[in-house]
C-alpha cells in the first residue's frame, strides 16, 4: 500500500489533462472519450448489474491459477465482496464502455472476466463486436455468462482457461484483435509474457489496456518495458491503466493524464 501511495504522488506531479497535450490523436480522445461528461444509457446497465452482484451474498469456490495450469489459491468467497474488491470501480465501467465506443473495435480479447462487470462494459461499447473473454475460474465465469444471456448479450465468446495455455494454443493461428483488456494476472512475468505472445495480432487501429500498471515494482517495470517496445508508438499512463497504440504514423511519445 506505501508503495501505491508514493507511485500515485509521483503520478500526481508528473500528470497533465489535454491542455497540455499536442498530439491530436490524443488530444481528440481525450476530449472526446476520456473527459466525455454526458450520460449515457447504457451506465444505468452497468450499474443495475454491479448493484445485482453487490446484493448477491451466494457463495462459490473461487480458484486462481499460477503457471502451468497450477492451482495456488482457492477459497469460498461471496459474490457481493467479489465484486467489492475484484470488480472494475464504476468510474472506470464506464470509460472502458467509452474507448470501445470511441474506437469501436471489431473484436475485442479481454483477459480476466472475473464477474463480468468489464465484459459488460466492452461488449455495450460496441454490441456488433466479436468478444472473446478468458478466465480461470469457472464459477465466477459461470456468474458472468449468466448476466451475459440475461442482458441478451449474444456476441461473447466465454472460455474457461489458464491464459498462457490458452495463448499457446492460438500461437500458431494468431487472429487481428482491435483492442486487448489485460487484467488477469498482474506481475511482470506474466504481463510480459502475455504482450509478446499477442503481439502478432496487432494491427495500426489495435488498442490495448493494461490493468494495475502501478500495483507493485515488477508492474511498474513491466510497463517500463512495454513502452520502450519498438512496436509501441504512443502510451497513455491513467495510474490505474496504462493504454498502448501501435499506429505507425504516430511519432513515439508516451502521456501521463490525469482521469
Amino acid at each position: 500500500m506505501l508503495f501505491q501511495i508514493k507511485s500515485y504522488l509521483q503520478f500526481l506531479w508528473h500528470s497533465k489533462n489535454e491542455h497540455a497535450v499536442h498530439s491530436p490523436f490524443v488530444f481528440s480522445l481525450l476530449t472526446k472519450c476520456f473527459y466525455d461528461k454526458k450520460s449515457k444509457s447504457e451506465y444505468s446497465i452497468l450499474k443495475s448489474y454491479r448493484q445485482s452482484l453487490l446484493e448477491n451474498k451466494n457463495t462459490i469456490e473461487v480458484t486462481d491459477f499460477g503457471a502451468g495450469s497450477k492451482v495456488f489459491k482457492s477459497n469460498t468467497r461471496e459474490i457481493n465482496k467479489i465484486a467489492k474488491t475484484a470488480g472494475i470501480s464504476p468510474k472506470r465501467a464506464e470509460l472502458l464502455f467509452r474507448i470501445t465506443n470511441y474506437f469501436q473495435p471489431d473484436s475485442i480479447l479481454e483477459i480476466g472476466t472475473s464477474l463480468g462487470l468489464a465484459t459488460v462494459a466492452l461488449s455495450l461499447g460496441n454490441p456488433k463486436a466479436t468478444l472473446t473473454t478468458l478466465e480461470g475460474c469457472p464459477n465466477t465465469m459461470a456468474i458472468a455468462k449468466n448476466q451475459l444471456q440475461v442482458l441478451n448479450i449474444n456476441t461473447v465468446k466465454s472460455i474457461v482457461t489458464e491464459f498462457s495455455e490458452y495463448f499457446k494454443t492460438q500461437s500458431t493461428k494468431p487472429k487481428a484483435q482491435n483492442l486487448i483488456y489485460f487484467d488477469g494476472n498482474h506481475s511482470k512475468i506474466a504481463t510480459l509474457a502475455y504482450f509478446e505472445a499477442l503481439l502478432p495480432t496487432i494491427t495500426n487501429e489495435s488498442v490495448w489496456i493494461f490493468d494495475d500498471i502501478h500495483w507493485s515494482p515488477d508492474m511498474e517495470e513491466a510497463w517500463e518495458i512495454i513502452k520502450k517496445h519498438p512496436k509501441v508508438a504512443v502510451t497513455i499512463d491513467t495510474f490505474q491503466w496504462g493504454l498502448v497504440f501501435f499506429r505507425r504514423e504516430q511519432e513515439k511519445e508516451h502521456f501521463i493524464i490525469r482521469v
